[in-house]
């Protein structure tokens, strides 16, 4: 069997899987935020933080409740690495500088995930576990919690409640992300990723002398950082590491984690607005565009021109040999199409083109499918612009699920839509203008600045990968990143509870003649076309001085 033809196989099979599970698991979600009844576990913890299960919260009550506990969370998490130095468990590692533990975690707490340090050089059990691994698990829920928010906006009338912050966050937890991780975790410790809480061990290697690695509970945190879309690894190599990624089927599993989640989430939208057939249109636009950058993505790779590509029956620079094109290529469009940023290989030694195919998957916002959560409420934002140009072009006034797309709700989409893009062309532009930037990248021309508008990008929308040629790790970047992962975090959240207050207190519009029916083909491919031709007009000019001038001069 060609690698092609591998490639192409498992791209199938996991389309398949993902098939599978797409209504079980919407639909259980579906029940979790929709139910009245809470579950014994659930009033405890409810009783513990102090809150009310049962209070409606409008969109400012729900955003303070968001804010202050993404807050509390960053203060936590920057403590204990702080004081790493004096806790149990901390491996002999230091306690991490000021700039680096803010941005690490600024990264935790947004569901980023960047690492500007090697994982087992520098962080101890304790902060691995009670830290980034909660922080995994409480970053998905917040973002689970918004898209929930927004949903209700679409199914409720004439009142501005969108639920209760805190019964959404411990309902994600409990019943949707703690049950799924144990799952995935043993499966993974089955097949080989190790789950221990081990000291450091010295490794004699083939080409001689030894090497030091500490174990670490990698099983647990690796399928929660997956189901999240978190992204994070236990090790440097992320999930090109063998500890953290052992075989081909645990990177096709790994694959599918990242994915389940925010795929399902479109048959939580249908089942809650009551009209499931409006979630398989966005389920459509989201397969699409995943399928064909993934295509992209295996061409770029495999038909890459040269020498050495030729000879070898592709690029395989930067690949990790156990994988191959076919599985690093899927991996990487799924990784940036979501707000993942596990890799399994270098983003930064793939072609030209093919890294910049992973920073437009980025730059789409990452909607296809997106992160926990973010995937889903970007997505519906874009449909609320595409449904607004829709109906300029027909001259009526738009609407989308029974309510009026007015000048409120375009301003909250237009807002949205701009944030990320902003962040990320005004901190490159900075990065490049200032003379200590540059000394971080290591290559010039145009994939330096690619490393630069890939950090940059990366951050912004909450991804956390990185191109592999750039030192991160001082205090321009710690500073700016860790500003750009904020605001890109909890900015965005700002319009879409915005969005879904206004929204919930409508009146539903009654669907005539000249209604668009958005739950059709034509609007899937409206869809997927404001999307690219957004995208491509606002990003264009930056890709055409990094990976489409390294592309074409290769």
């Amino acid at each position: 069997m060609g690698p092609v033809l591998a490639g192409v196989l498992q791209l199938l099979a996991l389309a398949g899987a993902l098939a599978l599970v797409h209504i079980p698991l919407g639909n259980h979600l579906a029940r979790v935020y929709s139910g009245d009844r809470h579950w014994r576990v659930e009033k405890w913890i409810y009783r513990t933080i102090g809150a009310d299960p049962d209070t409606r919260m409008r969109p400012p009550a729900y955003l303070r409740a968001l804010l202050a506990f993404s807050l509390v969370g960053v203060l936590l998490l920057y403590a204990l690495q702080r004081l790493q130095g004096v806790l149990p468990g901390s491996l002999g590692f230091t306690s991490i500088d000021p700039d680096q533990a803010f941005n690490t975690a600024v990264s935790f707490v947004t569901n980023t995930n960047w690492q500007s340090y090697a994982g087992e050089q520098a962080m101890g059990h304790v902060v691995q576990t009670a830290g980034l691994a909660v922080q995994n698990v409480v970053s998905a829920a917040v973002g689970m919690a918004v898209a929930v928010a927004l949903i209700r906006g679409f199914a409720r009338s004439r009142t501005g409640e969108l639920g209760n912050f805190w019964t959404d966050l411990v309902r994600g937890i409990v019943r949707v992300l703690v049950p799924l991780a144990v799952v995935a975790a043993v499966v993974l410790a089955a097949c080989g990723v190790i789950q221990n809480f081990s000291g450091i061990h010295e490794v004699g290697q083939f080409t001689g002398g030894a090497r030091e690695w500490n174990g670490g509970a990698v099983a647990s945190q690796e399928a929660i950082k997956l189901l999240g879309t978190n992204g994070g690894g236990y090790f440097n190599a992320n999930s090109a590491h063998p500890f953290e990624n052992p075989t081909p089927f645990t990177n096709l599993f790994q694959i599918f984690l990242m994915l389940v989640i925010p795929f399902s989430l479109t048959r939580t939208f249908g089942v809650m607005t009551g009209s499931v057939r409006q979630g398989y249109a966005v389920l459509a636009a989201m397969g699409v565009i995943w399928l064909g950058f993934a295509a992209l993505m295996m061409w770029a790779e495999f038909a890459h021109h040269g020498p050495a590509p030729e000879i070898a029956g592709g690029a395989y620079e930067g690949k990790e040999v156990r994988f191959g094109i076919g599985p690093s290529s899927l991996f990487a469009t799924s990784t940036t199409l979501t707000s993942t940023g596990a890799v399994n290989s270098f983003h930064s030694s793939f072609t030209g083109l093919g890294g910049g195919i992973a920073l437009l998957g980025m730059m789409l916002g990452e909607i296809a499918p997106g992160g926990a959560g973010s995937g889903l409420y970007g997505m519906l934002v874009m449909a609320i612009i595409a449904v607004f140009l829709a109906g300029l072009m027909v001259g009526r006034t738009p609407e989308y699920l029974g309510k009026k797309i007015g000048t409120r709700e375009i301003k909250a989409a237009a807002c949205f839509i701009l944030v990320t893009p902003a962040l990320v062309l005004v901190l490159t532009a900075a990065a490049m203008a200032l003379p200590t930037p540059p000394h971080s990248m290591a290559n010039g021309g145009a994939h330096g600045f690619s490393e630069i508008l890939y950090a940059y990008t990366s951050a912004a929308n909450n991804n956390g990968s990185a191109f592999a040629g750039l030192n991160a790790d001082t205090q321009w970047f710690n500073s700016t990143l860790g500003l750009c992962m904020l605001l890109g975090r909890f900015l965005p959240m700002v319009f879409v509870l915005a969005l879904a207050g206004s929204l919930a207190g409508q009146r539903p519009v009654p669907v005539t003649a000249g209604t668009l029916r958005t739950e059709k083909p034509l609007f899937t491919g409206v869809l997927v076309g404001a999307i690219l031709i957004i995208t491509g007009l606002t990003y264009f000019p930056a890709l055409a001085l990094g990976p489409l001038a390294e592309g074409l001069a290769a």
